[in-house]
């Protein structure tokens, strides 16, 4: 049996989509035919017009639906708004970095509710869509911090690992049907974000460029050089794909490295 590589006529969501990591997946999957439904909690001109340019640049289905992903009921009615749902990415994530004792109640309450408890509601709301189309996968965008830890980010390695966790009863839950659910656990990834934050990493530490993103960014990354957000797309694609369909309740590691150490 051929091995199919197209997802024409797939509907993929993608939470936290509008930039950076989402968004460059929401890129991989509308090229390998999906159509796609982009998301965050703005309500822009800008944001519309996004899914305009995705959906004619590659001849889908483009739309974007404002949901705050920090609230279990709007999670839930982006699956519902969407209508479809065959590939589900829960991608959608915050950060904050303090000491335990000093780390804020209400940024450890919305980094779980944002990073974790949004993957649970829209999991739970997109299973019985799968189901009822019968195939589905589910990718959820978890981090080498769902395997490791480090110091300062007590909320946000939590809830990795409760990603993690949830990926895993998810794939056991549907292991006897056509539906499948991975993590992706990216490391240092180039997002604008992260390259916003050289300059200023630079003169902290008065480093160049280079210096900053080997001996710093990249302290923890054996490879000295970040994944791409069209990498972590590819990688979305593949396990969307029938050669990975006996992949399941894994993690697939795109750290250059990090979590060999």
């Amino acid at each position: 049996m051929a091995i199919t590589t197209s997802l024409a006529g797939k509907t993929a969501v993608i939470t936290g989509s509008n930039s950076g990591i989402g968004l460059g997946v929401a890129y991989e999957l509308a090229r390998a035919g999906a159509d796609v439904v982009l998301n965050s909690f703005t309500d822009r001109d800008e944001d519309h017009a996004l899914a305009a340019e995705i959906g004619k640049e590659f001849s889908i289905t483009a739309r974007y639906i404002k949901a705050d992903m920090s609230k279990g009921d709007e999670c839930r009615a982006l699956i519902e708004k969407a209508g479809a749902c065959d590939i589900l990415v829960n991608n959608a994530g915050i950060q904050h970095v303090a000491p335990i004792d000093e780390f804020p109640a209400e940024k450890w309450d919305a980094i779980i509710a944002i990073n974790m408890s949004s993957s649970f509601h829209t999991t739970a709301a997109a299973l019985p869509v799968m189901r009822a189309a019968g195939w589905g996968r589910v990718i959820n965008i978890a981090s080498a911090h769902g395997l490791t830890a480090s110091p300062f980010k007590s909320a946000y390695i939590a809830a990795k690992h409760g990603v993690v966790g949830l990926t895993k009863t998810t794939a056991l839950e549907t292991a006897e049907e056509p539906i499948t659910a991975n993590a992706i656990c990216p490391g240092y990834v180039l997002t604008p974000l992260v390259e916003a934050q050289i300059p200023d990493t630079m003169k902290e530490y008065n480093m160049t460029r280079e210096e900053v993103v080997k001996n710093v960014m990249l302290k923890r990354q054996p490879s000295k050089d970040f994944a791409t957000v069209e990498q972590l797309g590819g990688t979305t694609v593949f396990l969307c794909t029938d050669a990975a369909a006996q992949i399941t309740g894994t993690t697939i590691s795109v750290d250059g490295g990090w979590t060999a150490l």
